[in-house]
């Protein structure tokens, strides 16, 4: 490998806009360019997304009831539960449909070919008046009702498409009051940002 070929791919790198995200080269591998450039337009597609998504949902964000951000582990679009769901429900609403409808277009259209992980999150109050064993099970129904939403109304591939109830066990607040308590009864839409995978072999001999 030529020390024109390194300078080129670092330089490369240097311009990536990684938002949080991590690429990690391993010494002695053959860095691919034309990886790296697929890699920089998803990075830049992520991106595109955020503000789309900020312009669709700009009521809602403007209503606190959802939030759009760029996190290490992707792009998060934050619904507060209760726009979701009725109170330890997980059968969506029917007002929630149409908010739904405005991610799966962004998902479709400017980021056709990245991974979507719903995550369930809730307070730490036990489960007392319904059916269910406790948070795990509530969190998990309501994640996997966003994604049979996004795979069937959406049109979303299902190869996409990832969901995990997490519970109580990761807050984003604490739950000594009821403003703290609703910040983390929660779903997230994660829009996976792109990895580089290591071939089997890819190495300099």
């Amino acid at each position: 490998m030529t020390r024109k070929y390194i300078s080129a791919v670092l330089a490369m790198l240097l311009m990536l806009p990684l938002n949080g995200c991590t690429l990690i080269l391993q010494k002695g591998r053959r860095v691919d360019v034309e990886k790296i450039s697929r890699l920089k337009s998803e990075l830049n597609s992520l991106e595109r997304a955020r503000k789309e998504l900020e312009d669709r949902l700009s009521k809602e964000i403007s209503d606190k009831e959802v939030k759009v951000e760029m996190l290490e582990k992707g792009l998060v679009i934050t619904f507060v539960a209760e726009v979701l769901f009725d109170s330890g429900k997980a059968s969506l609403r029917e007002d929630a449909l149409e908010k739904l409808a405005k991610v799966s277009g962004v998902v479709q259209t400017v980021v056709p070919d990245l991974g979507i992980a719903i995550e369930g999150h809730t307070d730490n109050d036990p489960i007392k008046h319904s059916a269910w064993k406790s948070n795990w099970e509530l969190s998990s129904a309501r994640a996997l009702s966003v994604l049979h939403e996004l795979e069937d109304k959406g049109g979303l591939d299902p190869r996409r498409l990832s969901a995990v109830g997490y519970g109580e066990y990761h807050p984003v607040a604490s739950n000594d009051d009821k403003v703290s308590r609703q910040r983390n009864r929660r779903v997230e839409i994660v829009i996976i940002p792109p990895v580089t995978k290591k071939p089997a072999e890819d190495s300099v001999k």
